[in-house]
């Protein structure tokens, strides 16, 4: 199985960052040499953006022989499964992940990998539906994996630039015009690392979602609820991270927590199971609750309607008011805290969920 992609070898990154705490971070006594000499603060800046230009360079180069080389996995590990069917599959949905969306092929190759899924579930055979969900399974870990990787790249490199375009802020305009035609050059050349991820990692959020549409459609969506409830380093990142991604994956969360609402209310269940499937929705809330509170309503056009917030703040109330007291705790405290400090957004509103949870822990302190 593939894993994230490969976004910069080790030794550039070591450079990166020791250049970049050289340069950003200069000690008091270079500083002050800059101060009396402007020529020397226009010159470290431009070094700046000199080597930044070509690290990007170094780093484009690396990672399409990175992509090369991957295209040399030996079948068998590349394509789980001994069956040419689940092997098409699987290829099908590896190179959904690598051919972008504005290709004419990508409508091709997703249009192919549901006839496939489809071809298999309509004849209604046990091997087939399995093959449907292994490789379904396997495609999503491993597009969740390549998502949290390219977030995390996005997260760094934009600390950098941005902590770059502060200095650079200050300098003259020389210095500054240097800097923004790299900044321009870098957008056509296609090497923004920022802008590249986020049109990236925006793709992986849809394909993830779509992924799980399919999980859900052949009846084992639990194993993408419980990794999305997992991927609690993702739903850190996503906070911070720029509003049509946000709002990508506030889209997957709301499908997943729709999904886990209705999982481990099998009353044929044992005590292991139904308090697995407890631990899996707590994770979920803990994970992605502060999104959906922090989110905003992206570029273009609102995320949810406004029935469709409702029905999601139902399913909230419905998933939390299993829990038992303390677990209920715990959830409405995070909720209170983000709903509250983010001014920009009023949803989801748990207040009548918070307020019944108010009385009932009135009534086990009286009943004690």
């Amino acid at each position: 199985m593939e894993g994230p992609p490969a976004t910069m070898p080790a030794p550039l990154l070591l450079l990166r960052n020791i250049v970049t705490s050289f340069f950003l971070y200069a000690d008091k006594s270079l500083l002050n040499l800059e101060h009396r000499y402007k020529f020397l603060a226009s010159l470290r800046y431009i070094l700046i953006s000199a080597f930044f230009f070509l690290l990007n360079i170094f780093s484009h180069e690396y990672s399409k022989n990175v992509s090369k080389t991957s295209k040399n996995i030996p079948a068998a590990r590349t394509y789980p499964g001994d069956t040419g069917i689940s092997r098409a599959l699987t290829q099908l949905l590896s190179i959904m992940n690598d051919v972008p969306v504005s290709s004419r092929k990508y409508e091709i190759v997703r249009t192919l990998s549901e006839k496939v899924l489809d071809g298999n579930m309509s004849e209604c055979h046990a091997p087939l539906e399995e093959i449907n969900v292994v490789v379904l399974s396997a495609a999503f870990s491993r597009t969740l994996l390549q998502l949290e990787s390219r977030v995390a790249v996005i997260e760094d490199d934009s600390e950098i630039i941005e902590g770059a375009k502060g200095n650079f802020s200050k300098l003259s305009r020389v210095a500054r015009a240097v800097w923004y035609c790299l900044e321009a050059a870098w957008s056509r050349m296609g090497m923004s690392e920022v802008n590249k991820g986020g049109k990236s990692a925006e793709k992986l959020a849809a394909e993830v979602l779509w992924l799980a549409q399919k999980l859900a459609q052949c009846g084992n969506v639990e194993e993408a609820v419980e990794r999305w409830g997992s991927a609690n380093k993702l739903a850190w990142l996503a906070l911070s991270a720029e509003p049509r991604l946000q709002g990508s994956l506030v889209k997957v969360s709301v499908f997943l927590l729709k999904q886990a609402k209705d999982i481990g209310n099998d009353k044929e269940d044992d005590e292991g199971n139904r308090e697995r499937h407890k631990q899996t929705k707590i994770k979920l809330l803990m994970s992605w609750l502060p999104l959906l509170c922090r989110a905003t309503n992206g570029t273009d056009t609102p995320l949810l309607s406004f029935s469709e917030k409702g029905e999601i703040e139902r399913v909230l109330e419905v998933i939390i008011e299993a829990l038992n007291n303390e677990e209920q705790e715990k959830i409405l405290s995070l909720w209170l805290h983000h709903y509250i400090h983010c001014p920009t957004s009023d949803w989801p509103n748990l207040q009548d969920c918070y307020s019944r949870w108010c009385n009932s822990s009135r009534r086990l302190l009286i009943l004690q």
